[in-house]
């Protein structure tokens, strides 16, 4: 049985819906050695900032049960060099999505227009980072303020735009009819959980930034919700992500209404995991009869 893989994610055609989450997979040649890059759906690339961006100092991440948390502080080169220099380390064939992060919405405006016209298949807009100071989950908490990020974001690029939401809010429904009402064409759900951890001996927290984001396969019946829930509100396209570990994690995703997954902090333990999911979704369809992997997406039974 010959299993049709592809699906479109806003307009963004990928040979297959695993995709590999922002800030798990650097800048794509990291991976080279561990897996063919062009086997996957495609990759979300580091957030890029304007100017390059040192981050937070350490500690900058601890394990926790069944996760991890980070306040990594969105460190990265920032636009220009990774369109200088990044971008072009890439082989051909791979299908590249850029992350895009500032604190004030004209910065992400203008991060979004340096990108258009390069070789990138889409934006993702992080609207939602949870372990920095300013910007990032006021946008991704704040109704009012994500429409006008949104908005600004769009007027400024016409690549296809997904917006990265946070699940730290009170209706993950109304977050995302606020992207399709601006112009999203897709939403990327969740983004990491904010989090605090301590060390008792210390009587410290365990991140210098006091709190981080909680990532792994602990959140991800938190994101199974969610992504239920938004994909039931709005018309546009779900990525889904948190925690995914196997196929059968991503068959999960599809099934509560997501049309592609992205693949994060397992990333670290398996660097080759990604491939793996690509494999085990066609060996799941292969076993259940379904010819076109698209055919999952929503396909929960709840009565």
């Amino acid at each position: 049985m010959s299993v049709d893989t592809r699906v479109d994610l806003g307009g963004i055609a990928l040979r297959n819906p695993v995709l590999t989450a922002s800030g798990t997979f650097g800048y794509g040649t990291e991976f080279a050695p561990f897996l063919d890059l062009t086997k996957l759906g495609g990759f979300v690339a580091k957030s890029l900032t304007l100017e390059p961006r040192q981050g937070n100092r350490p500690a900058r991440i601890a394990e926790t049960p069944s996760g991890m948390l980070n306040a990594i502080g969105l460190e990265n080169v920032g636009v220009d060099a990774f369109l200088r220099e990044k971008l072009p380390a890439l082989p051909g064939g791979v299908t590249v999505i850029a992350s895009v992060f500032e604190t004030e919405i004209e910065r992400y405006a203008e991060a979004a227009k340096r990108l258009t016209g390069s070789r990138v298949a889409g934006l993702e807009v992080n609207a939602s980072c949870p372990h920095v100071k300013s910007g990032g989950i006021e946008f991704g908490q704040d109704p009012a303020l994500l429409r006008q990020l949104v908005a600004a974001v769009r007027r400024a690029t016409d690549l296809p735009l997904l917006v990265k939401l946070s699940p730290n809010v009170t209706s993950i429904a109304a977050m995302a009819e606020v992207c399709e009402g601006e112009g999203a064409d897709a939403i990327s759900l969740i983004n990491s959980v904010q989090a605090l951890e301590v060390d008792p001996e210390t009587r410290r927290p365990l991140l210098s930034n006091v709190l981080g984001g909680l990532s792994g396969p602990a959140i991800r019946p938190i994101a199974l919700r969610m992504v239920w829930q938004a994909s039931r509100a709005v018309s546009i396209p779900v990525c889904g992500m948190g925690g995914i570990a196997s196929a059968e994690d991503a068959v999960k995703f599809l099934l509560c209404g997501a049309t592609a997954v992205q693949v994060g902090t397992l990333n670290y333990l398996e660097p080759s995991l990604a491939g793996e999911v690509v494999e085990g979704l066609v060996a799941y369809a292969e076993r259940h009869g379904v010819e076109r992997l698209a055919e999952l997406t929503g396909a929960l039974e709840t009565d």
